[in-house]
């Protein structure tokens, strides 16, 4: 007879439960992700996942706000959201001490981000994203930095310059031919933002027919742009005008510098918009080259507007997020995640339980050693708790009699090869780490 009454094991849809295997995983992508951010000196900072919604509005665009977030009254009846990104969030604290913090600030943070959408690969309800962001530098120097800081990140994954792309963009071109070429009304260019922005999951028939729809007897001067073969032949497309080649002469110049760099797998793209209706110039996005996950992995922009909505004085800034789905997915297909490794080393099985004071005396004094250890308190047969070591991947194995307290002589046995040897108590923790 079945109970219908039990709760379910399954997580709430579109979020993960971690189990060691998977937290272990999670561990090494964000361990990494610190490492890298604290060799280019950025600093660690964070803050609550709960934001007034308000602080959404406008930045990050109602689209979002609307139809993306966990957003509910709390009991003063105010609007709260569960922060969908981090960007709002990172500016709203450098505004709120803008004359105090030296410049430039490096800030990086590693959150957990929500957002109310159908579950897919490589995107969930939940996960979590590192941000890097760097406010004080107003010339493309910055963009070189963050642009160089997610480069180092792929490297250090352990991917190579083949195995990803680096597309770069500039809002400042793309706005000025919404706005000044093509001259189209505000609503209409935030829509067809949005369809260039969904370019790459669209067929280019569907693609077509939805910047038509959006712009009618326009379309083939904008379809002629965007379907450009190249940098040169896109921007022989554009007409003459000074605003126009400062952007472009910026976007060449970054390219050159990444390049001077070592960082040759990053080219320009006149199809990357990013969806944030934040950036101001420079937008680049990380995209994955192998056929089994061609797909954009992450990306970010400039943003020197931001912090004017919060009444403080403006302040340059550029920055990214990198979500952990994917890099994990990116990590799968490589087969570059790491193998689960017990973070115990050495268990301590209990033949007859009046070793078991013995035996945690004995843990005690290795694990101030440093040397991780277990003991097993199951009081199962001495077979059963050498075979649950065993398969839990603890390399070493001691067993815990009347025989050893009275001696304090052990046997360790290595479970991969059956080797056991004999050694005195006080040198086990000498021994394990030797080994």
């Amino acid at each position: 007879m079945t109970n219908n009454n039990f709760q379910s094991t399954e997580p709430y849809k579109g979020v993960r439960d971690f189990y060691p295997e998977d937290m272990a995983i999670f561990r090494y992508i964000t361990e990494i992700m610190r490492a890298t951010s604290e060799s280019f000196g950025y600093e660690e900072y964070n803050a609550s996942v709960l934001e007034p919604s308000e602080l959404y509005r406008g930045k990050s665009g109602d689209e979002i706000v609307n139809e993306q977030t966990y957003t509910f009254k709390d009991r003063g009846d105010r609007e709260v959201t569960l922060r969908p990104e981090m960007t709002p969030t990172v500016a709203r604290m450098v505004a709120a001490k803008r004359k105090q913090i030296p410049l430039p600030v490096r800030w990086y943070s590693i959150p957990n981000l929500f957002r109310y959408e159908q579950p897919q690969r490589g995107r969930l309800r939940e996960h979590w994203q590192l941000n890097c962001d760097l406010f004080g530098g107003k010339d493309i120097e910055a963009e070189v930095e963050i642009i160089s800081l997610a480069y180092e990140l792929m490297r250090a994954y352990g991917l190579q310059d083949k195995d990803f792309i680096i597309r770069i963009n500039s809002r400042k071109i793309m706005n000025f031919i919404i706005n000044d070429y093509l001259r189209l009304p505000d609503d209409i260019g935030r829509k067809i933002a949005r369809i260039i922005d969904k370019k790459t999951k669209l067929s280019d028939d569907e693609f077509k027919k939805s910047v038509t729809e959006a712009i009618g007897e326009k379309d083939e001067i904008l379809l002629a742009l965007l379907e450009s073969k190249n940098f040169d032949e896109f921007v022989s497309h554009l007409p003459k005008n000074a605003e126009l080649e400062d952007a472009i002469k910026e976007v060449k110049a970054v390219i050159e510098s990444l390049e001077q760099l070592g960082v040759t797998n990053a080219i320009f793209d006149q199809t990357l918009m990013r969806g944030f209706d934040y950036y101001t110039g420079m937008v680049f996005e990380v995209f994955d080259t192998n056929p089994k996950n061609r797909r954009a992995l992450f990306g970010g922009g400039r943003y020197d507007k931001l912090l004017e909505s919060f009444g403080v004085e403006s302040l340059p800034a550029v920055g990214f997020g990198m979500g952990d789905v994917t890099i994990r997915d990116v990590l799968e297909v490589r087969g570059l995640l790491p193998k689960y490794k017990n973070p115990a080393c050495l268990a301590i099985c209990i033949a007859d339980p009046i070793g078991i004071p013995y035996a945690n005396d004995l843990a005690q004094k290795v694990r101030r050693d440093g040397v991780n250890v277990i003991v097993d308190v199951t009081k199962r047969k001495l077979g059963d708790q050498i075979k649950s070591a065993d398969k839990n991947g603890i390399p070493y194995v001691v067993c815990i009699g009347e025989d050893e307290v009275k001696s304090g002589t052990l046997k360790v046995k290595k479970l991969a090869s059956g080797i056991e040897t004999i050694i005195a108590d006080e040198k086990l923790s000498a021994f394990v780490k030797e080994k």
